[in-house]
Formats: structure tokens, sequence, C-alpha cells
């Protein structure tokens, strides 16, 4: 695949509808008649209709209330109404009101005009007064203006989360585009990798391939080299990279039709060899990434998983990743499996069930070298096992 390659996969109706089916249950599972979002990862994943994401993760912009049995209704950014038209998951576009200090002094009487528009709209479709509303990403006043209409606040979170966290067959079909595209984008960043380049001159051209590829964004700036390999979660900065560093980048990409994809490898650059302790550490991650990706499974339990994850040794214990694997789908997502600690109880509970996409995390980290090496697999949970959705290669230079 090259970034001249046509984009072969439109986003279908089945995929939006089947998403919008999927929450609607949710939500009559937990008895929640209506959500009220303000986030845009949520807002795309309830009607598909995307718009400004990153400005929306600023403040509260754009609002999706949706009913379980009921309409629709998309309160979309003042001017950019026309994005949602045709939507067969959205049965009213309105504009949205400004709600925040910085939309200018009446902001306060926005937001009262809002509760009210919103109270009698769930009047009009729950039947009358008591109404419920889960409400997520919305400021206090605002929640405070919408008790003082009369309705009874829950979480919406918990409901996008668990409608998220199982996908659907169209969606596992877009992720499979999205892991194409990222990987080529990945590719660049190794072709690009040479001695005397800087940490941001490299992880440009990530960025470009990933665009150039219908990706939207990369939500972090995990990648570093040589000693700021070490300890993890530096970001790219403008360290220029010797012959001998060790490269890790973590993609955590917002790639394809909106959906995440999220892989680390590291790699050695230059002419010399791998030291032979960079060789180890890369062996170790490696093993810690090959033993827990052979333990998943539909049915294993998130406990019993922690407790038979790969045993880390003891000089790399205090700089491991904070959690043995995540959820993945439109970002990061539920669950974020915790390592097990003896003595200490497991407050994780749930299985791994068919549907659900997970990234294993594997981070040895060097206090002696001051050097580190991460990797990072997606997977998706299968009725009958696990199939690796990343297969970029590994770096044979230091697995050997």
């Amino acid at each position: 695949m090259t970034s001249r390659t046509p984009l072969v996969y439109t986003l279908n109706s089945d995929l939006l509808t089947g998403r919008q089916k999927r929450l609607r249950e949710v939500m009559r599972q937990r008895g929640v008649p209506a959500v009220l979002t303000a986030d845009p990862i949520n807002i795309v994943y309830g009607c598909g209709v995307r718009n400004m994401t990153i400005f929306g993760m600023m403040g509260p912009s754009r609002f999706l209330l949706l009913f379980a049995d009921g309409p629709s209704i998309l309160f979309e950014f003042a001017g950019s109404e026309h994005l949602a038209h045709g939507a067969l998951t959205v049965d009213e576009i309105r504009p949205a009101p400004g709600i925040t200090a910085n939309s200018g002094p009446l902001f306060l009487n926005s937001i009262c005009s809002f509760a009210a528009e919103l109270a009698a709209d769930c009047r009009r479709h729950m039947g009358g007064a008591g109404c419920t509303l889960a409400v997520e990403r919305i400021d206090f006043l605002f929640t405070d203006a919408l008790r003082a209409e009369g309705l009874a606040l829950l979480d919406a979170t918990e409901i996008f989360l668990e409608a998220r966290r199982i996908k659907q067959p169209e969606e596992v079909a877009v992720i499979r585009q999205a892991v194409l595209r990222v990987e080529h984008a990945l590719g660049s960043v190794e072709q690009a990798l040479h001695a005397g380049i800087s940490e941001v001159e490299v992880w440009a051209p990530f960025h470009h391939a990933l665009i150039a590829l219908g990706g939207e964004y990369v939500s972090t700036r995990l990648l570093q080299s040589g000693p700021n390999t070490f300890p993890y979660f530096q970001e790219a900065g403008e360290r220029i990279i010797c012959d001998g560093d060790l490269l890790c980048i973590d993609t955590d990409a917002i790639g394809y039709g909106g959906y995440a994809v999220d892989l680390s490898r590291t790699f050695h650059c230059g002419e010399q060899a791998p030291s032979p302790r960079q060789r180890m550490l890369y062996g170790r991650a490696h093993e810690q990434l090959q033993h827990n990706a052979a333990m998943l499974k539909p049915g294993l339990s998130y406990e019993e998983f922690s407790k038979c994850a790969w045993n880390v040794p003891t000089e790399h214990r205090p700089y491991g990743y904070y959690c043995l694997l995540h959820g993945l789908g439109l970002c990061g997502e539920h669950p974020y499996v915790p390592l097990h600690r003896e003595g200490e109880p497991y407050l994780m509970p749930g299985v791994f069930e068919p549907g659900m996409v997970v990234c294993i995390e594997s981070y040895i980290g060097d206090p002696v070298s001051a050097q580190g090496v991460k990797l990072e697999d997606q997977f998706l949970i299968t009725s009958t096992g696990v199939e690796r959705l990343t297969t970029y290669p590994f770096d044979q230079s230091l697995l050997g």
C-alpha cells in the first residue's frame, strides 16, 4: 500500500445503524431512557457524524441527545448542520448553543435556555414528569440547570463504555482497514530512521502517511530514542538520534473510519550491531508480549489472566507498564486490566468475550543501561479463540 492507494472501503449504513442499535440495547438493559453526550468520540459512535473532533475535546460544543425508544437529535456546531444531512442515524438536526464561558457573557442564559429545551424534549418523548437523563462531558453549571428543570441525572459514560466494549462485525471490518493503513504509516518511520535525525523529524512521516490514508490524528507523542526510552512515557522532542540508539514508538493512532490502532515497536538505529544488553531487553519484552498473548481466550477472567501473566524480572518491575492490556475501539476503552499483586485483592471483575478488541502491553525498562524496549499488539477475541490484528514485523537485529 502506498499513499496513492485509493481508499477502497467506505463506511456503510450498516456500521452506523449497528452501533446505534447496540447503544440503545445497552440503554434499555440499564434502564436508561435517554443519554446526552458532548464527547466527540461518543457522538461519532452514537450517530456517525464527525466534526472537528479535537476542537470538541476542548469543551462541550456539539451534543447528541439519544432516546432508547425515541429520536436521535444532533445539536451540531452552528453553521455546520449540513454535515449531518442524510445521516440515517439522525432524526433531527439543531444548531448547538454556546454553553461555556468562552462563548461570551451571555453563556449563563444559553445554559438555562438549553436546559429547558432538553427538559421539554425529555418530557415529550418519555411521557411526562419525572424524567431521567444520563449525561457526560458537561460542566457543573449545566448539570445544575438540568436538575432545576426537574431532570434526574445519571452518568452516561458507563453506558457508552459498555456499548463500545463489544464490536459489531461491521466495526471489525473497518478496524482491519485501519490496521493496514497505520502499519503502512509505521513503515514510514522505520524507513526514515537514521543517525543524525531528530525524534520529531522521524515521527513526522508517520503523521503524513496516517492522514494521507484516511486517518484522523495521533493521540499521544510517544516516540523516544536512546536515554529517552527510560523511563517510559517520555514524549517526542528535538533530541538527535545517535548510531546504536534504540527508538520506541507507540502508534496511538486514530486511524481510518475513526478507529484506533495501537501497536508499539522498538527499532535499532545505525550501522553498529545491537549490544548484548539491548538484545536481552528486547528478548524479554518480546517474551512478555508473546506469553501474555498466548493466554488470551474467550471466557478467561481478567483476574486469571493477570495471575498467569509473564513474570517480569525483579530489576524491571518498578519501571513496567501500568496495565497488562486494555480495550480498544474508537480510542482506548474498557477494560484496563491491572497487574496482579500478591496479597492484594483483585478489583477488576469480568471475562474476555467475543467481539472485544484488546491491546497487550510490554515495556522492559533497564536502570543499568538507562534504556527500555516497548512492544504492543492488538487482538480480536473471537468465539473460538483469538486473532492477532497487528502483524508489523519485529526488529530481527534485536531478536537475534
